[in-house]
Parts: C-alpha cells; structure tokens; sequence
C-alpha cells in the first residue's frame, strides 16, 4: 500500500499492531486442528491459508469496537481512539473522533478483504480452495448477522433468553470454533462423519466461549481483559446473564438492572450493583453450570470419529483454552 501514499504507513502500522500483538489465535487453530485431525498434511500453504481466519477477526473487533465505544482493546487504544488521538495530535481540520470512526471502519473493510487474498493467494490446490470456500463465505455471513442481531437487541430491548442464545450461536460460536473447524475439514476432504462431529464439537463449545466472554465482560480483571470492568453493562450487552438474571430477580433488582443495563456513565459503585444483583439471583452459577455442561458435550463428540491422535489431543486442550480463559 506504501506505492499509492506515504500517508497510508499509518494505516498498515496501525494494523501489524492490532494484528500481530495480541489476540487468542483461536480460529486459525481450530481451522488448523480440523485439518489435521481429518487426515490433512501439514503445509505452509495450509498454515496461510487458514491465517485468513486472523484478519477476519481482526476486521470483527475493530469493527465491534466502533459500534461499542469501545476506548481499548487488550489494553491499548481501540483503532477507533488511535486515529482520533493521531487527528488531535496533528491538529488536522474537522472532528478527531469522525476521522477516527471513518478510519476504523475503512480499516476493518481492509482487513476483510485482505483475508480473501490470504487466501486465494495462499497456494492452495484451486479445487482444495473452491472446496472450503462456502464454509469461509458462510463463517462471514453468519458473525455480521449474529453482530446485527446483538446490536438491534441493546436497541430494542429485547432480553430473552432465546434472543440471547441466537446471538451467542451466530456472533461467536459458529465464527469461533464451528466454520474454522468445518473450514480446515474441508480443506482436507473430510468425509461427511467427521462434518458431523466437528459440527457436534463446535456449537456447544463456541456457545461456552462467548459465555465465558460474557462472565468476563461482566466480571473480568481490567489487568487481564484489557478492557474496562463492567464494559458489557454500560454498552447494554442482552446476554445469557442478564437474560437469567431479569427471569429471577425481583421486581427492585430488575429495575435496576434495567436501569443500569446500557448506561455509558455506569460508575464502579453501579457495575458492583449490577454484578450483585446477577450474582444473587443465581445467573452467574448458571452460566459457570451451562460452560460445564457445553464443554462435556463438545468434548464427547470427539470420541464419536477416529481422529489423528495429536489433533484430537489438541482439539481437547483447545476446549479448555477457550473456556477457562481470564482474557
């Protein structure tokens, strides 16, 4: 990008930062551990290929940070907040946070259609590639629904479980561990059983991954998370512990939950309310009990095919990464 203008050095700096020094790494391992463990050859083409998945991500929280108001990301500035502090910086013309919006949004459409040309230009076997490629487009699909549907649910009030549930399958379980399994699978032709049990796999754990992101957003350690304590509270997040939390509580503890539920000027006094009031009512042993139970379900599904043991070793220590996490 540096031939069109030095001026877009920002923006490729701005995106090895976000990329390259943070993040879980979950959905290329899961792309990569679904392809071993259905037979695949190890390869580097294999490796970039399902690296695509990263950028994807990449271009999910960066967009995930604008629509939230989100100031960090693994304890350093959102992008959105990076740019603006660069436009305040240089005294440019106009608003620093516009500019900011306007290049996060820019920003994430890059990194979507730069993981297209990972992987394209990964050297994969083109009917290797035009064999994955519906999970890939479906993976994509599916995280931007799932995304509308918990940014309509902090608008429209909705705080059904069954709303909750949806948002959690489309937004995260599917993205994070189902398609990057069925993704990997299908680069090494896996047969129709082993679909099966990476899909039997998948769902259950990917909906225990964003439960423990959800316990996280609520409880987590600012130090550990890197993102501020309570931050689901004040962006209004409708999810499986609110969702128990209002079906249990009494009538002054759903005000204020209700009330406290999306207030951006939340202060530590009002998130330890809320966080007591879900405590209480018995919605964060539920959600501790429902990342049990997921668990087991996934990891029995992986007994139910012969799989290559390392990956299958592997894809058992991936489960307990991903829902015992502190970050």
């Amino acid at each position: 990008m540096h031939d069109i203008d030095d001026a877009l050095r920002d923006v490729t700096a701005a995106l090895e930062a976000f990329v390259l020094r943070g993040g879980k790494r979950l959905r290329p391992a899961f792309g990569y551990w679904g392809y071993r463990g259905a037979g695949g050859i190890d390869s580097d083409a294999v490796v970039t290929g399902l690296s695509a998945l990263e950028l994807v991500q990449a271009s999910a929280l960066i967009h995930d940070d604008l629509i939230d108001r989100s100031d960090t990301r693994r304890g350093e500035p959102s992008v959105h907040r990076r740019f603006a502090a660069r436009h305040r910086a240089a005294g440019w013309h106009g608003d620093p946070d516009d500019f900011g919006a306007s290049a996060a949004i820019l920003l994430g459409d890059l990194c979507l259609a730069w993981s297209d040309e990972m992987l394209h230009g990964a050297g994969l076997d083109p009917e290797v590639l035009a064999r994955a490629r519906g999970a890939f487009d479906e993976m994509r699909t599916e995280v931007m629904a799932g995304q509308y549907l918990d940014v309509l649910a902090q608008s429209d009030g909705d705080t059904s479980a069954e709303r909750a549930a949806k948002i959690a399958i489309y937004k995260s379980a599917k993205y994070t561990v189902e398609r990057p399994l069925l993704l990997g699978a299908a680069l090494a032709g896996a047969a129709a059983p082993v679909l099966a049990a990476y899909s039997a796999y998948g769902l259950p754990l990917g909906e225990a991954f964003q439960l423990r992101d959800d316990v996280l957003g609520v409880f987590g350690d600012p130090a550990q998370t890197g993102k501020p304590a309570g931050d689901d509270l004040r962006e209004g997040k409708r999810t499986f512990l609110i969702a128990a939390a209002l079906r249990e509580a009494g009538p002054a503890d759903r005000d204020a939950l209700l009330a406290g539920l999306g207030d951006p000027a939340l202060d530590p006094a009002g998130v330890d309310r809320l966080r007591a009031i879900i405590t209480q009512t018995g919605a964060l042993a539920r959600a501790e009990e429902r990342i049990t139970a997921l668990t087991g379900t996934a990891l029995a599904a992986l007994t139910t095919v012969p799989l290559d043991p390392e990956a299958h070793d592997t894809l058992t220590a991936l489960a307990a990464a991903a829902t015992r996490r502190t970050i």
